[in-house]
């Protein structure tokens, strides 16, 4: 990848390529999750761990194989008697249902591999069977001409008791072209034994590792397209498909409408009937029914608008709630906030919610008018059905039904800007000169 940051942290939509892996795995109902990790530990645990805290570590400090990589997750699953499928962090695109396949085959077999047809089989292990029987699995760096022309491909992913796959891993050498230990190799000491073994198969694209930029940004492309055509299918409208990005958790209901350049970060739900208008932003947001948001507009985590909301063009929402019909239409900044239903913002407002060390929070009143360019220093609140003059700058709260002014009085000097621009011309010429 040539990069600082661990291979499995670089992202597909939004999440690293190891958390697609470990949603993957969630179909299965899994008792104990067990990620082996090497290269960049500390990093990929600390990161994982704030998407999963359930998720039990264990280190591979020395990269001999992948047979050893999965052996480092003895201790952790010591006295587990169920069943365990083996998922790699750099193939981020192994769907539920294929998993879920691979278990009803556990009811048959001993051993399950998931298996594809490869396109190009090039350098990847082969899977050699018999009929249904699976006999073992051949590197290709190791295969004979004739194993080199089986096309039925090894993906990597096994599933197995636990206790029959340790038993076996420790049974694997390292005779073979790298000196490592592979998991690969369990099969046929499985089949020495008197085990039974077999493939699932599934389409290529599932079974894609990511190894390089090009392919990260391969798969990024593949995993859009998913998402575009199973949110159009769900019953959404993507004005411009190709424009809307998605992030791997986002959530659009039926019948809502992205407009073009529309970006989704991580945790967004929009629910059915919502509108986002073009070249707009979400992450960490819910927006509900008949809430419209934008154009050019931004909601950041913590911004929920409930039923009708309206958030205008150059808006940023962050840590506030819009309640039901309220509206902030133009050039505004809410953040750490609530806004009664049917109360209306003015252009240019701005809630001061940070004082350099710590966040305050605004509150504004149902049915509350907050006039355009009005500057909220909170902690403040502006009461149910108060307004604000434009140009306010509010620094204490505003009891109902109240209006609020603090401007200064304007005074005109007559002839004055004649004057000043003369002299200031004057200096300039002399300057100049």
């Amino acid at each position: 990848m040539n990069s600082d940051l661990p291979k499995v942290l670089h992202q597909i939509g939004a999440a690293p390529l190891a958390v697609h892996a470990l949603r993957a795995g969630a179909a299965l109902s899994t008792e104990k999750v067990v990620v082996v990790t090497g290269h960049g530990a500390e990093q990929v645990e600390a990161v994982l761990a704030k998407h999963d805290d359930q998720l039990i570590f264990a280190r591979q400090t020395e990269q001999n194989g992948t047979a050893h990589a999965v052996d480092q997750a003895r201790a952790a699953l010591d006295g587990f008697d169920g069943d365990v499928v083996i998922l790699y962090g750099d193939t981020p695109f192994v769907s539920g249902d294929t998993l879920e396949r691979m278990a009803n085959a556990r009811a048959t077999a001993d051993v399950v591999v998931l298996g594809f047809v490869a396109a190009d089989p090039g350098r990847y292990g082969r899977l050699i069977t018999t009929g249904d029987v699976l006999e073992r699995i051949v590197e290709a760096k190791d295969a004979k001409p004739e194993e080199l022309a089986v096309t039925l491909c090894n993906s990597g992913v096994v599933m197995c008791d636990s206790a029959t796959l340790f038993e076996l891993i420790s049974k694997v050498g390292n005779d073979n072209a790298s000196g490592e230990y592979y998991l690969t190799d369990i099969i046929g000491l499985a089949r020495a034994q008197g085990l039974s073994a077999t493939a699932v198969t599934c389409d290529e694209a599932e079974t894609l590792g990511i190894n390089t930029r090009a392919e990260l940004a391969a798969a990024e492309a593949a995993f859009q397209a998913r998402m575009r055509t199973g949110a159009l299918e769900d019953g959404v409208s993507l004005a411009q498909p190709e424009t809307t990005y998605f992030a791997y958790d986002t959530v659009l209901g039926r019948d809502a409408l992205i407009g073009p350049n529309v970006v989704f970060g991580p945790d967004v739900t929009v629910e059915s009937g919502a509108e986002i208008k073009a070249f707009c932003h979400l992450e960490g947001c819910h927006v509900a029914q008949g809430a419209v948001v934008g154009p050019f507009a931004r909601l950041r985590p913590g911004a929920e608008l409930e039923e009708g909301a309206k958030v205008g063009n150059f808006v940023e929402i962050k840590n506030a709630t819009l309640a039901e019909g309220a509206k902030v239409n133009h050039l505004s900044y809410v953040g750490d906030a609530h806004v009664g239903a049917g109360a209306n913002v003015g252009a240019g407002t701005i809630t001061c919610n940070y004082d350099g060390v710590f966040k305050h929070r605004t509150t504004i009143g149902a049915g509350a008018f907050i006039g355009s360019n009005t500057l909220l220093i909170a902690p403040v609140e502006v009461g149910a059905d108060a307004m604000t003059g434009s140009g306010t700058v509010v620094t204490e709260d505003v009891p109902d039904g109240d209006l609020a002014l603090s401007r200064v009085r304007q005074t005109n000097k007559a002839g004055f800007a004649r004057k000043l621009m003369q002299m200031l011309r004057a200096k300039k010429m002399k300057k100049d000169a």
